[in-house]
Parts: C-alpha cells; structure tokens; sequence
C-alpha cells in the first residue's frame, strides 16, 4: 500500500488530509513536529511527503534539505505562501509540487496522484517535458525552443510550467489565477490574458503540429499538444 507521511502542525489540516488520502487508499502517517519528521521519514521509508513549512522546532525548508541528502522521494509542500516566487524557490530546493493553502481537497488528491505517478515512472525523464521541440525542465525552469532558452518572466514562466503539467487539460482564468497568482490576488483577470498573449509571443516559433496555447471560447486555456 503507499504510505504517506503528513507533516503538519495544525491538528485540523491534518485530519482533514488524513481523512481524504485514505478515502483514496492511501496509508497516513502523521507528523505534528519538525523535530521528529525525519526520524519518521528513516522509521517508515514513506513513498511521498505533504510537508507544512512552518512548523515547531525544524522548518519544513530544512527538513526538505534533510530528505534530499539522502533520498529521492516525492515532497509536496503544504503552504500559505502562494507567490510565483516562493513556489520557484521551493522548486530550486527540491521539492516536487506545492498545495497552497486553504487548499480543495479534490485538488489535493489530483496532485498527489500525479506526483506518485511521475515519481514510479522514469525517473530520468520526471522533471523534463517534452512536445515536440518544445521542452520544459520543471525543476531547473528552463524552457528551450529549437534548442535555444526562451527567456521568460518568472509569471508568465510560472503560467507555463501549471499548463506543462497538465497538457490538454482546460483551465479558466480564476483556476489559473488561484495556482499561479495564488488566492489572496485581487487585481484583474485580465492578466491571465496578458500572461498569454506574452507567451504566444515567446513561442511563435513552435510548430503548431507539435503543440499550441489554445483558447477555448468560453471555457479557458490549454497547452494542446499532440497526443503520442
């Protein structure tokens, strides 16, 4: 069975997690304290981690460090901080996804479905997407287009790398603004448009048999892709 290990402080959040990864067939085991996460990581070799970032005596930054050090494991982070640039950082440190919180548990679930899935694919091939001559590095954020970097700004990279992640799927406008811009944003919704309408431009070059960002009149955006 795949186990789980839950590291959050807040008793709530971590039933509420507890509740929803077993209603799926997922085994919990739960963690209230930094302290003790790591031990509890050596003691039951879970196959992937929802750790909180704030937490009492160790923060989850540097229990992420420790897992790293010697292991390959999947880690979700569990946060409050929903800006583009602190999920950038968390990926420069090695973490696999991040939930935002208050989070929807439906999502939650999703995430870390496809967290597991990647993690017990190839290992070589987790963090690269390729579309053609389109590729996106998902932990290094660098996007290459006939082999040349396309610069992006970290927003419009951040866009990008949610739409990498699930390719022909539609997002609407307030979907995008709340995995991207994160909950808290009250500008407008018309800078998913503009963020589009910037990374268009930045891929004019991609062969549009390969893949496009499409919008679907009424519903949203995808990254369509061709389909192997």
């Amino acid at each position: 069975m795949t186990k789980i290990l839950v590291v959050e402080d807040e008793f709530a959040i971590s039933q509420v997690l507890k509740v929803y990864l077993e209603k799926v067939g997922y085994q919990v085991v739960q963690c209230y304290n930094g302290g003790q996460a790591l031990a509890l990581f050596n003691e039951h070799q879970p196959n992937l981690v929802l750790l909180d970032i704030m937490l009492p005596d160790k923060n989850g930054w540097s229990i992420l460090q420790e897992i790293r050090q010697q292991s390959s494991c999947p880690v979700m982070m569990l946060t409050a901080l929903g800006e583009v640039q602190d999920r950038l950082a968390g990926f420069d440190k090695g973490a696999d996804d991040y939930i935002v919180k208050p989070f929807v548990a439906d999502e939650m679930i999703a995430r870390v479905k496809a967290v597991l899935r990647r993690s017990q694919g190839n290992e070589q091939s987790t963090f690269m997407k390729r579309f053609g001559q389109l590729e996106i590095d998902m932990r290094a954020h660098t996007v290459t287009l006939h082999g040349q970097e396309v610069v992006l700004t970290p927003r419009d990279l951040s866009v990008l790398l949610f739409l990498a992640e699930y390719p022909n799927q539609t997002f609407t406008r307030d979907q995008l603004i709340e995995h991207v811009w994160g909950w808290e944003y009250d500008g407008s919704d018309r800078a998913v448009d503009l963020a589009i309408k910037r990374l268009r431009k930045a891929l004019t070059d991609w062969d549009v048999a390969e893949g496009e960002i499409r919008t679907l009149r009424g519903l949203g955006y995808q990254l369509s892709v061709a389909k192997k």
